[in-house]
């Protein structure tokens, strides 16, 4: 019969990932993990803002940010948005860049940094940065 030294390094690694809460911090501290090393290489400034993206479960948010002064210049979220019929995630944040874009150009901002969030950019990611160039924002 196998006996499972619970001292062992190995044990103890094995362990720790069955467990759920661990996983879930795992998962956290690895998505700050991508997200502090895009945020290292990019920085906002009043002439060209970094665009930031935070997606929850439910809803998605844009923001437009000066890093020197760390002010948010332009948000934006599919809360603001009028319902019309049901629309899938994916047309809401097109929307919400879109509507960002609108109230970035009546600021006169037309150049932003894309700042993705740590979240790969594919989805909703992707759909929130195409309505803001289509409603035109540069990156």
């Amino acid at each position: 019969m196998l006996q499972l030294n619970f001292n062992s390094h190995w044990a103890r690694k094995n362990l720790n990932n069955i467990d759920m809460k661990n996983n879930l911090k795992i998962l956290k501290i690895k998505k700050q993990r991508r997200a502090n090393r895009t945020r290292s290489k990019i920085l906002g400034i009043m002439e060209r803002p970094r665009l930031s993206v935070f997606r929850s479960n439910q809803h998605v948010y844009g923001q437009l940010i000066d890093d020197e002064k760390s002010v948010t210049l332009v948000n934006a979220n599919d809360l603001e948005l009028k319902k019309s019929g049901k629309k899938t995630k994916i047309e809401l944040a097109k929307e919400v860049g879109a509507l960002l874009a609108k109230k970035a150009v009546d600021l006169k901002i037309k150049k932003a940094v894309f700042d993705k969030g740590g979240y790969r950019y594919h989805g909703i990611v992707k759909a929130l940065a195409d309505g803001a160039r289509e409603g035109g924002l540069n990156f």
